[in-house]
């Protein structure tokens, strides 16, 4: 039996790497599994802190690397070249290439073909890595980029995983969401349901309301929920669905409703202080929080573990949060009116419906969208 993933932890292992960080990618997940396993490993929620944790890595004599998707080197540009580049500080970025091979989704196609070019741009060295014969390039390069101080992006191909036999780590449970403050009079509870099934309970209170949705599994499952013209489903651009929707809300009085998600808001959290600052009372953020990224297979999120995103919301100065769990406690944080712009924090259990993909195309959503909002 074949495993890629073997190959690549043992080349990393012979260059003397200790020290990984990553956010996740569905055509890699294996190899992301096996690198948490093997090495100390650090789960990232935005690419740009990665380079900072392993610039200080790299300080204190460690031998990093980074594994992201192409769609996040956007991120972390800057901080490469003004931190990791400046001071010659070792990293080496393994790149899931989206784009390029067998891609599905639509979004992922500019930055995947542009990625070469960027790189180049940004004077950064980087190998193709399509087939494993290319694997042997890998510990050639490594060796100079912790000898000279370099950074080099080795660039992916998901051709490579085809056929692998890499076994998956066992997903963990969702863990049962608390207060992890008692003195803020949060009441403890646990998640029931499913991201889906939520969606489903929740479907009539989001008719007739702009409901920017986040992007993967949470926009198909939606579509098949309850489509209709104003559901705006996000393809690409983690981090951005409560941009989205608070730029929507401040920009007309209809209701909007953004259905984030918790390794989203993680990515990017300070997008809850500008709403707060903003607070447009037409905006309810209603954040489905299953401890897991659940569209690039199920690799736990830090509110499994840390982080209460009611008290995150609260703490950036949101004023009307409330948790929900139970049937009666989700559809009613969607129902009447409300003072303000509010935060409801949903717990769900961690899983996705197998559901189909989005057949609208993403021109005619973002016409839809446009063509209700700007309806009198």
């Amino acid at each position: 039996m074949y495993n890629p993933e073997e190959d690549v932890i043992s080349i990393l292992k012979r260059a003397g790497v200790d020290f990984t960080a990553s956010l996740p990618c569905e055509k890699f997940k294996a190899l992301l599994d096996m690198a948490a396993g093997t090495f100390f490993h650090v789960p990232l929620t935005r690419e740009e802190e990665g380079v900072g944790i392993c610039a200080g890595a790299a300080l204190a004599g460690k031998r990093p690397a980074m594994f992201i998707q192409s769609s996040g080197i956007g991120n972390m540009i800057n901080a490469l070249l003004s931190l990791t580049g400046f001071y010659r500080l070792p990293l080496a970025l393994f790149i899931s290439q989206r784009g390029i091979y067998k891609e599905k989704i639509e979004a992922q196609f500019p930055m995947g073909k542009g990625l070469p070019k960027i790189l180049q741009g940004a004077g950064i060295p980087f190998s193709l890595i399509h087939a494993k014969e290319d694997f042997r390039m890998v510990g050639r390069r490594l060796k100079s980029v912790y000898e000279k101080g370099a950074v080099h992006a080795f660039l992916l191909s998901p051709a490579l995983w085809e056929g692998s036999c890499a076994p998956r780590l066992p997903v963990s449970a969702s863990c049962p969401i608390s207060a992890r403050n008692p003195e803020y009079g949060l009441k403890e509870m646990a998640p029931r349901y499913r991201r889906y099934e939520i969606l489903r309970m929740v479907s009539r209170q989001l008719r007739g309301k702009v409901v920017v949705c986040n992007l993967g599994f949470p926009s198909k499952e939606l579509f098949r929920v309850m489509h209709q013209s104003s559901n705006f489903y996000m393809l690409g651009s983690m981090g951005m669905a409560t941009p989205i929707g608070l730029g929507i809300s401040l920009s007309t009085d209809k209701e909007v409703v953004v259905i984030d998600g918790d390794g989203s808001l993680l990515m990017n959290p300070g997008t809850l202080a500008t709403a707060a600052n903003l607070s447009p009372r037409n905006l309810t953020i209603f954040a489905v929080d299953n401890s897991a990224y659940g569209s690039t297979g199920n690799q736990p999120t830090l509110t499994g573990s840390c982080v209460d995103l009611e008290l995150l919301a609260r703490a950036f100065g949101i004023k009307e949060t409330l948790k929900a769990a139970t049937k009666t406690q989700l559809v009613g944080s969607l129902r009447g009116k409300h003072r303000g712009m509010r935060f409801v924090h949903a717990l769900a259990v961690s899983g996705n419906q197998d559901v189909p993909n989005i057949t609208l195309h993403h021109m005619e959503n973002k016409k839809q969208v446009q063509d209700f909002i700007l309806a009198g």
